[in-house]
């Protein structure tokens, strides 16, 4: 199946309310291209270098996701053109994508990553953490960063139980978020999703 033909099959599985965020990490810019031209318009990568290079030789209106573990001496290259991150797990890196942000005159959007696993392979802050930086006046004091919602990782499991219970856990966290602090909300669908 073509990667045209694939996009098209699983969009027509989703519900009119999801985002399809295509991964094209390790794809060439030739399949990614021919998921572009079938109407996909968000990528997510999980290398910065891979990211920003991809988004050089890309159209312009492309949505591009930071997916993967973000080093803070690394955000000043995804600053200009990053749509969002998702894997925020730390404050320092918060400050960091808002100074970045700043230099760009833009604002990014963020995900918090919580930790959901017990699993030492998972990074994430942990739920009371992100309920102490959405609290904090350094964290109101950020005006280029904008917390659009969690995201988690459970663990490795077929455990649908444990599984279950995890995001119960992120979906919790995030509630407790937005009611203490009514600014974090989701985004929005994009004008051609």
């Amino acid at each position: 199946m073509s990667v045209s033909d694939n996009l098209l099959h699983i969009k027509s599985t989703l519900p009119e309310h999801v985002t399809l965020v295509a991964v094209s990490k390790t794809k060439p810019v030739s399949d990614i291209m021919e998921a572009y031209n079938a109407g996909q318009r968000i990528f997510g990568e999980n290398k910065i270098q891979d990211m920003a290079d991809k988004y050089e030789a890309m159209p312009k209106d492309i949505q591009w996701h930071m997916i993967g573990h973000v080093q803070r001496n690394k955000v000043k290259y995804m600053a200009p053109f990053v749509a969002l991150i998702h894997g925020v797990d730390n404050f320092k890196l918060l400050e960091e994508i808002n100074k970045q942000a700043l230099k760009h005159d833009r604002v990014i959007n963020c995900l918090l990553q919580i930790k959901i696993a017990s699993e030492d392979s998972k990074f994430g802050l942990a739920p009371q953490d992100a309920i102490d930086i959405i609290q904090s006046e350094a964290f109101l004091a950020l005006k280029n960063v904008n917390i659009t919602g969690v995201m988690g990782m459970a663990t490795f499991t077929d455990d649908e139980t444990q599984i279950e219970s995890e995001f119960k856990l992120l979906k919790s966290t995030f509630d407790d978020l937005k009611t203490i602090n009514p600014i974090i909300a989701p985004l929005q669908p994009f004008p051609w999703e």
